[in-house]
This record gives C-alpha cells, sequence and structure tokens, in this order.
C-alpha cells in the first residue's frame, strides 16, 4: 500500500491510480503558470519505496518554493519523460486531448523505459551546461536501449524536426513522431543511425566510452558526455575502457565526460556497481585516472541542484586542466571529471503493477505496463501515468512546447542533435598521400625480390603522419604489435602515446605520440570507430587470429554503415581498414591458438554494400590497395597480408593494374597463352600464391604439354556474381579468367568453405577444387603449415593431376614425385626441425614456355559502385 501524498501535494497524481480514480476524466484546463508542488508530486512520497538510494534534508529552497530554474528544468524533463511513455505506448491521442481508449494504444508495446528517466534527466542538464557555458558537447547514449528518450529530447530541442521535416513540431508532428517507433517502416528502438547527434548505438553494450575518446581524440575543442549504464560497466570492453585518462593528452586532444548511470538493475537482476557502496565505486573511477563525484535521489529538488553543480564543476574542472596543458605542457595523465549518478530505475513511472514494485526495480527494464489493449486497469493505470506529467502545461494548443520551455533549449550548432562532429564533419579533409613509387619494391622480374611485405606499408604511414602534423587527422591503433607486424616506420615520425611517466629504456613512448597501443582489441578498434564516425582516418592492425576478439564490433560497424548510407543527411565518413597480419600460415612460431582465418567468414556475411576484402601478394600491391582504401568513405575494408619475408612479384605498374582488376591472369606464371588450359591454377593470398606458383612450376617442368593458366584474385568479391557484390565480374569475364569449363585447382587463405560460398551463383561452381586453412595447426616450421592443411605445392599437383581430363606423358611420374617428397619433408622436419633446403630456398624461375606481364583484359571494379 502507497503512503498518501502529505498535505500540500495536491498537484499528485498516483500512476497507480486504479480505473475508478478516473471515473471523472476530463481534459485539464491548460495553464503556463508553474504548479507550486511540481516536484512535491513525486518526491515526497517516496521515502517508504526508495530505501536503496541516498535520501537527503531537503533545504530551504527546495521545501519552501522550488527555485524557478529547477522547477523550469524538472518541467522540461517531463516533457520529455511524457513523450518517452507515448512514443512506447501510443498510436493516437498523443497529447491526450480525449479519454484513453484501446484504439489509441499500438498493438505491441516495444521499447525500454527503465534507462530513459535518466538520459532524459541527464540530457536536460547538459542543455543547460550548454546554455552557460556555450561548451560544444557530443552525447554519447551507452544505454542505447534509451532510443526513445534521446528521441523525444531531440524532438523538443528541434534538431529532430530539422532533420526530419515531415515530424513537425506541432500535433501532426507529435502524432508522427509516436507512430513511427518501433513499428514497420518507421524508427528502431535503440538510438542509432536514424538519430541526429549519433555515432553509437548501445544495442551491443560495452563500447560507448571508448567511441567517446575515439571522437575526441585530435578534436581539441570536444566534449564527449557519455552516459554508461551499470550493465554495461559490467562488460569486458567498457571495463577496459577506463584507461582513457592514460591516453587523453589535454594539450590538443578533446574531453571525455564519463557519467555512469547506476539505476541497480539489469533485465531481471542486479548490477555489480548498483550494489557496491559508494565507496567502491570511486575507487574504481579513481584508480583508472579520473576524479570523481556521486550525485544521488530519488527527489528531483535534490537531484537537479546536485547535477547542476557536478555539471559545472566537471566543465570548470575540464577547462582547468587543458588551460594547464595548452599553456604550459603535460607531466603525466590529468585526473578528469567523472560523475556517478544514482537514481531509480524507471523513475517517475508506475510505482506498482498488480502489486509488484516496478519503480526502482528491474520490471522497470522495458514495458512496465503490458497487456493495456486488453486490461483496463492497466490502460487506466497508463492514462494516470501521463496525466501525472500534466502535458497541458507542457505543450500549447497547436501541440509545442511552451516558450519557456522551448527557452531552455540550446541554439544551432550547440545543440548536441545538431553538433557537426556527429555527422563526420570534425577535420574530413582527405588525406595527403604520396606518390607510391616513394614506398614501391624494386621487381625487377616476378620472384626476384624477397621482402617483409609490410614494412613498405609503415614507411606509408610514417609519412602520413608528417604530413598531416599540423592537421592531425589520422592514426594507427594497434595492441601492442606496431614493431611485431612491421610497421615501425612510423617511429621515425611520432611515438607511442601513453600519458603516464616515462621511463629510461622506453622506446618511442610520450604523451605527443599518436600510435595509439593498448593490449585491447575491443579498444583500438573502438578508438578507431569513434575517430572515423567524427570524419577523420586511421587503420587497424592486428594479428589475424586475434581480430575475432573484436569481430562482434566489426559487425555492429558494418550495420551502422549500412543504415547510415540509406540516409541522405548522413555524410560520408572514412573508412573503416582493418590490417590482418601476423595470418595462420605464417604463426607456425607460436602455434595453435595463434592460427585462424575466422573474420573473413565473419565479413563475407555482411552486406555487400559495405564490405571489401582484399588479399594483396606481395608489397607492391598491398600499397596499391592502402592507398585505395584510405581514400574510401563508408566501407570495412579488410586487408590480410602477412609480415614475413615473401617473395615479391609485380612492379608498381602492374600491382596498380592488378589491383585495378581485382583477379588477373599471371601469363608469366602459366605456358597455356591465349588456348584454352588444361587446368587453371588459382590462387588467393601471399602463402597460397607462393605455392601456386611453386605448383605452377612443378607441372610445367615435369609435364611440359600441359597447359597450365595461373590466376591470382586480390579483391576476393570479384568473385560473386555483380547481383551480390559491386565489385563482382560480369559472367563473360570471370569465364576469361577461370574458363566456362576447366576445371580450377584453388588455394586458399582462409577456410574452404568461405571460398565456396562465394561462387554461388556462377556455372558450375563444382568445378572449383579449394584447398585451404583447415583447422590443421601447430608449432611448427612454415611449409608443415601447409602440408599440415593440405594446401602444399605438392598437394595441389596431385590435385591439379586429378583433374585432367586427357592423357598428358609424365603425369604418373609427377605423382610419384610429389608423394616422394611429401614423405622426404616429414621426416627432414621432424629430425631437423627446419624445411628442407629445397623448399625455403626454393625461387620462382620462369618455366620454358612462360610469358610476360599480366592480363590486364579483365573487367575492373569501382570503389564508388
Amino acid at each position: 500500500m502507497l503512503p498518501a501524498a502529505p498535505p500540500g501535494c495536491t498537484g499528485y497524481k498516483d500512476p497507480n491510480a486504479d480505473s475508478e480514480a478516473v471515473e471523472g476524466w476530463h481534459q485539464p484546463e491548460r495553464s503556463n503558470t508553474l504548479p507550486q508542488v511540481h516536484f512535491a508530486r513525486r518526491g515526497c512520497t517516496l521515502n517508504s519505496i526508495r530505501q536503496p538510494f541516498t535520501q537527503h534534508a531537503p533545504n530551504a529552497a527546495t521545501s519552501a518554493g522550488l527555485h524557478e530554474e529547477w522547477a523550469l528544468l524538472g518541467r522540461y524533463w517531463d516533457a520529455a519523460n511524457y513523450l518517452t511513455v507515448v512514443q512506447i505506448y501510443l498510436q493516437e491521442n498523443a497529447l491526450l486531448r480525449h479519454r484513453l481508449g484501446v484504439a489509441d494504444i499500438k498493438p505491441r508495446l516495444l521499447g525500454h523505459w527503465g534507462t530513459s528517466p535518466g538520459l532524459s534527466l541527464i540530457y536536460a542538464h547538459l542543455n543547460r551546461l550548454i546554455n552557460k557555458t556555450g561548451a560544444q558537447l557530443l552525447f554519447v547514449a551507452g544505454p542505447g536501449h534509451g532510443g526513445p528518450a534521446v528521441v523525444a529530447n531531440l524532438y523538443l530541442e528541434g534538431s529532430y524536426s530539422e532533420t526530419y521535416p515531415q515530424i513537425g513540431r506541432d500535433a501532426d508532428g507529435l502524432r508522427r513522431l509516436i507512430r513511427q517507433f518501433s513499428t514497420p517502416g518507421g524508427i528502431p528502438s535503440h538510438v542509432g543511425p536514424p538519430t541526429p547527434g549519433s555515432i553509437h548505438e548501445g544495442g551491443e553494450l560495452g563500447y560507448s566510452l571508448m567511441h567517446a575518446a575515439g571522437a575526441v581524440l585530435d578534436n581539441p575543442g570536444l566534449i564527449a558526455a557519455c552516459v554508461v549504464g551499470d550493465g554495461e560497466a559490467e562488460t569486458g570492453p567498457l571495463e577496459a575502457s577506463w584507461k582513457a585518462p592514460a591516453f587523453l593528452n589535454p594539450s590538443r586532444d578533446g574531453a571525455v565526460l564519463p557519467i555512469l548511470h547506476l539505476n541497480g538493475w539489469k533485465i531481471s537482476g542486479p548490477t555489480v556497481l548498483g550494489r557496491q557502496s559508494d565507496g567502491q565505486v570511486l575507487d574504481l573511477l579513481r584508480a583508472h585516472g579520473w576524479d570523481p563525484v556521486v550525485v544521488s535521489g530519488s527527489d528531483p529538488a535534490v537531484v537537479h541542484p546536485q547535477l547542476a553543480k557536478a555539471l559545472e564543476d566537471a566543465h570548470a574542472g575540464i577547462l582547468a586542466i587543458q588551460k594547464q596543458a595548452r599553456r604550459h605542457g603535460v607531466s603525466g595523465p590529468a585526473r578528469w571529471p567523472a560523475i556517478i549518478l544514482r537514481t531509480p530505475k524507471g523513475w517517475t513511472g508506475p510505482r506498482e503493477v498488480d502489486g509488484m514494485q516496478v519503480e526502482g526495480t528491474f520490471r522497470a527494464h522495458q514495458v512496465p505496463l503490458t497487456g493495456v489493449r486488453e486490461n483496463p486497469a492497466h490502460l487506466a493505470q497508463l492514462e494516470s501515468w501521463l496525466l501525472s506529467y500534466k502535458p497541458e502545461t507542457l505543450f500549447d494548443d497547436a501541440g509545442r512546447l511552451v516558450p519557456e520551455l522551448a527557452a531552455l533549449v540550446p541554439q544551432g550548432k550547440l545543440r548536441m542533435g545538431a553538433n557537426p562532429a556527429a555527422n563526420g564533419i570534425s577535420g574530413s579533409a582527405p588525406l595527403p598521400l604520396r606518390p607510391l613509387d616513394l614506398y614501391a619494391l624494386d621487381v625487377p622480374a616476378p620472384g626476384a625480390v624477397k621482402h617483409e611485405t609490410t614494412r613498405p606499408l609503415g614507411e606509408m604511414f610514417r609519412d602520413i603522419y608528417t604530413d598531416t602534423a599540423r592537421d592531425p587527422r589520422f592514426r594507427l591503433f594497434c595492441p601492442d604489435e606496431t614493431n611485431s607486424n612491421r610497421l615501425g616506420a612510423v617511429f621515425e615520425a611520432t611515438d607511442r602515446c601513453l600519458m603516464e611517466p616515462s621511463r629510461e629504456g622506453d622506446d618511442h613512448v610520450s604523451p605527443h605520440g599518436r600510435v595509439m597501443e593498448v593490449l585491447s582489441e575491443h579498444l583500438c578498434q573502438g578508438w578507431l570507430e569513434g575517430y572515423l564516425l567524427t570524419g577523420r582516418h586511421g587503420f587497424f592492425a592486428s594479428y589475424e587470429a586475434f581480430a575475432m576478439v573484436s569481430a562482434s564490433m566489426t559487425v555492429q560497424h558494418v550495420k551502422w554503415l549500412q543504415h547510415a548510407r540509406e540516409l541522405p543527411w548522413r555524410r560520408p565518413v572514412p573508412s573503416l581498414n582493418i590490417l590482418l597480419t601476423s595470418t595462420c600460415w605464417r604463426n607456425d612460431h607460436n602455434g595453435f591458438s595463434h592460427q585462424g582465418p575466422g573474420l573473413i567468414d565473419t565479413v563475407l556475411s555482411l552486406s555487400g554494400s559495405v564490405v571489401r576484402v582484399y588479399l594483396p601478394p606481395d608489397s607492391n600491391t598491398l600499397l596499391a590497395t592502402a592507398a585505395r582504401v584510405l581514400s574510401s568513405k563508408d566501407h570495412v575494408n579488410l586487408i590480410v597480408v602477412d609480415k614475413q619475408v615473401h617473395p615479391q612479384y609485380l612492379n608498381l605498374d602492374d600491382a596498380r593494374a592488378h589491383a585495378a582488376a581485382g583477379a588477373s591472369v599471371w601469363s608469366w606464371a602459366g605456358n597455356a597463352g591465349a588456348a584454352e588450359p588444361d587446368i587453371v591454377l588459382a590462387c588467393v593470398g601471399d602463402v597460397p600464391t607462393e605455392e601456386t606458383l611453386a605448383a605452377a612450376w612443378l607441372l610445367q617442368r615435369h609435364v611440359p604439354k600441359l597447359r597450365v593458366r595461373v590466376v591470382n584474385v586480390m579483391d576476393l568479391l570479384v568473385l560473386p556474381p555483380r547481383d551480390v557484390h559491386p565489385h563482382g565480374l560480369s559472367d563473360d569475364a570471370f569465364d576469361a579468367l577461370f574458363t566456362a569449363e576447366r576445371d580450377v585447382v584453388v588455394a586458399w587463405h582462409g577456410y574452404a568453405r568461405a571460398f565456396h560460398q562465394l561462387l554461388h551463383g556462377r556455372k558450375s561452381p563444382g568445378r572449383f577444387h579449394v584447398r585451404g586453412y583447415n583447422e590443421q595447426g601447430t608449432t611448427t616450421t612454415p611449409f608443415d603449415m601447409v602440408v599440415l592443411n593440405r594446401m602444399s605445392r605438392y598437394h595441389l599437383v596431385l590435385e591439379a593431376l586429378n583433374r585432367i581430363n586427357r592423357f598428358i606423358p609424365g603425369v604418373d611420374r609427377l605423382r610419384a614425385h610429389c608423394g616422394e617428397m611429401l614423405t622426404r619433408h616429414e621426416a627432414y622436419v621432424h629430425e631437423h626441425f627446419e624445411d628442407l633446403p629445397e623448399i625455403r630456398d626454393w625461387t620462382w624461375t620462369p618455366p620454358p614456355t612462360g610469358g610476360a606481364g599480366i592480363n590486364r583484359n579483365v573487367e575492373g571494379n569501382d570503389e564508388n559502385e
């Protein structure tokens, strides 16, 4: 039984009132006069309900008559909460112009109420801070399931209607607003690409704080106000994100203001931080370098002034830190402000439903009142809940926010929904790319040079750092692997970023470095995503196997870009470029755990409008690919290439032509010439290419009358039909490469099933015989890796010999030779712990009938398709 409202709380309407309580319902007379007990209608009856929250004795201002500013702010908060509820529940009667009826209720009630009042409270107070200080704030909602609250606030500030003119700021616009929420053809329940001012969806939890940190890197005027839910705070990526103070440099970066919202509950149980004491949570944040304060309460009259002061102090603290650093330099990590906000889950909603407490419990998480169409008591309770916000005092007869509340909204681009940074405008100038000739390897003939394939790419990155030093808009993100991945040339231009004290013996570590190394794939990718979505450029380089740690983030980013591309108001943003090196084939020294090409499979299943997958066979094709992806927009580019010493095949001109085509006949590697081949050898990836060339060499040496064609594919997505992917070759172009009917033996970098799926829709896909990584791995020699997975040159030769359809002398002798070599290999590596000399010292030499050059008469593809 709820306590009765104390004397004087005449404005209070109990959201739990039964249907009889509203028998005499009538539309209240409109009044723009603030009810004297506006906050008391909720705050003065909560003490017996909200014991988990800190209680505060009201001061004279709150008990005698609330300060006008807090009263207005409270009404604005009411308006946002009201619009949140009507979006979840109503399809008509948005302003309660008549008695709420079944026909007004949506048939499917979707959305999340529990986090929404907290989001709206924070948003309203951030508006106040903007008006007082002119701060440029980016709003990041970690609890993205509070989408209706964010949309409500965007609508109130006007940025939503500017983005979507059909959702006007009037009664008709309100009707459209509520009807679009979580309905077919409308908007999703979460914050996402359709939400103005957003760079973060918050559906898959854990990435809000890292996106916020990435957004403020090299963005000195921006403050990212990041709301972190206490459920989200339990995720591994979010826990890692508290390390941001060790990487944010106040002399050049903006600031992140975390607002950790502890409402105590997840979907059906308590949160860890919600159950911990203030002291424990304060200690957690302090240990990571933050300077947190606590705002706590269940009485709006107490929370409003507390939160306002906390935000003002935080802003002042941020400015002081930045002023000191920009005038006098940095001397260690700053202790950035942070706010811990404890308020009830589902605040201002129904306190009880069907005798069960809802407000302040997990039951408020989604839709507190269910079955509203079928249950008259729930319908009446919903009506009382909505009326408790006094919508007649919030909106005028035309459905517009009343003037005194509209005056609380920031103006122009200071509105968080209109922040240019959220639409990719912060430093969106293209990168200055020097001519590739400066980095290209001199390759006088295919295979004549061996080199670490990724090292020239590091030199390219070095010069990008140099050329953007005055206008920083490029960063490399890598989990402690920059040198390992042979990209160390960047340290000729910059350092690893770390705000912690330097020590003797450090290698290129300083607060002013712009290489972001932290041993967390989540942080590296999340920081980069925030950096890209605000208009800058970068690369995420990772060991291939461990890119799976952040694979789900890749999926979510593809989904974001796919949706964003459909919105004409969303500006294109630089692509997410993922470099996978230390690949499965050459992680022979680390073993099975380091061998896994699974991210390719993950990416191939995603939207063809967004994803691109490149497997350059050598350094010069890698450089051509890097130049391409760094100029692209709205894509996720996956580049797979090993870092070790490999044969180099193409000079820069041929590399550019091959990269533009995506796949080419390497006529210098075969002997078929213009004739129809007996067998086609196709290769995708650097190690598969070397094994394929060795197989072609063996076939031509031992069976010279066998006509062999070699095809190299580096743009993987030329393989599916064009109606599947925009890079797909036409049927004629596909047949020009692979013939119309000959068998094709494929040496492929990844799992065979991934390659086979690309051929779906092509004629006679069964003629492609794919050898790839087959989960056979250990710590062994490089060649033993391809033997274990049956992709060695000898296995490829045996497969080819099994597929030819005419008698040719020498086949049996070569087949026997391959078997003998595999037997010798096994015995040798077990005895000597290294590969056979003829394997490790093998180099390409032109076969007796070899041609020259590559076949460029193949359709290319256009990155802008």
